[in-house]
């Protein structure tokens, strides 16, 4: 039998071996809870983040159908992505369609045509032989080129390629090669451009890199009628591809607009341009419905909208009779 101190003694061990298994199960208890909670809190952020970006994308989605629904068929009013369009009847010089036309913007690669007909206008050979120096190498936004540094090829190849492919270094070998050099070359420009009533519109460079150089819808318009009776500038600048070989191997330069590329349209003069600054541009003159048309697109935000914009333009004209479009000219 055991006494009472006894019995104190052994209660006083049952007690503390108690609390001791108690406390040992408490942690384990708030650990599971907090896992628990962690997960549930990381379940509403991850189904929050899902229904914004779900969200966000539904709006773009809609946004997307409003402005470059492919199924326009013409009959609506037209609506384009290019913040500065002009479209002109270069028959009778009726304005169709346009859209801040006479606001200043960069024309990135546009100025090729310019560099082409100022080129042209000085007949020089065009089989001469010109080599693409360092000078032509593009140290202010670093564009990619296939013409290295040495590369030799004729006047008439550089000027294909500047303005088929947009090559940068080949326009820019082109006013270096001008009787005068570069200096010479763009005050002919901006000459050239005075002389067509381009008013608005400035040139710093041969290739369109530099967004100072500037113009307005209005003027591109006048530029690309000009430019248009150059069979040169049209004949390489509807071009789809062409071969040219360098370093003894053969290399294909393709056409940067994909509607000459496609070959479903009547084009008679194209150019593509683009540089942060200016956003995706296009310049063209084609046939539709029967009748020359010039088409200004400036300043178009996507990498396709711009092709969207001219086919939405070409459906518009198709649809509606020629009479009429010019009662809904603005934008």
């Amino acid at each position: 039998m055991m006494d009472n101190k006894q019995m104190g003694f052994y209660m006083r061990k049952f007690i503390l071996f108690y609390i001791a298994i108690m406390l040992s199960f408490a942690p384990m208890s708030v650990y599971a809870e907090g896992k628990k909670s962690h997960k549930h809190k990381a379940h509403i952020s991850k189904k929050h983040k899902v229904s914004s970006k779900s969200r966000h994308h539904r709006l773009a989605s809609r946004k997307h159908k409003v402005i470059y629904a492919k199924a326009y068929d013409g009959s609506g009013p037209l609506q384009l992505a290019s913040s500065k369009v002009l479209v002109i009847n270069q028959l009778t010089g009726e304005k169709l369609f346009e859209k801040n036309t006479n606001q200043p913007t960069p024309i990135a690669s546009v100025t090729k045509l310019m560099t082409a007909m100022v080129m042209l206008d000085a007949h020089l050979p065009m089989d001469e032989v010109l080599a693409i120096s360092n000078q032509d190498v593009d140290y202010l936004k670093g564009t990619h080129s296939r013409l290295s540094v040495g590369t030799e090829l004729t006047r008439a190849e550089l000027l294909q390629l500047a303005l088929m492919s947009s090559e940068n270094r080949a326009a820019s070998a082109l006013g270096r090669n001008y009787p005068g050099g570069m200096y010479a070359f763009l005050s002919a420009m901006n000459r050239k451009a005075a002389l067509l009533g381009m008013n608005a519109t400035h040139f710093y460079d041969a290739t369109g890199l530099d967004s100072a150089n500037v113009s307005t819808a209005e003027d591109l318009a006048k530029m690309v009628n000009a430019a248009y009776h150059y069979p040169e500038i049209r004949q390489v600048s509807t071009a789809a591809s062409q071969e040219i070989t360098l370093h003894g191997g053969a290399n294909n330069f393709v056409n940067t607009n994909a509607l000459v590329r496609r070959g479903d349209w009547v084009i008679g003069l194209s150019k593509t341009g683009f540089i942060n600054e200016a956003g995706r541009c296009l310049v063209m003159q084609a046939e539709i419905s029967g009748q020359p048309m010039i088409i200004v697109l400036l300043n178009s935000v996507g990498k396709m909208s711009r092709i969207g914009d001219a086919n939405r333009i070409r459906k518009w004209i198709e649809h509606n009779e020629m009479a009429s479009l010019g009662h809904r000219v603005n934008g």
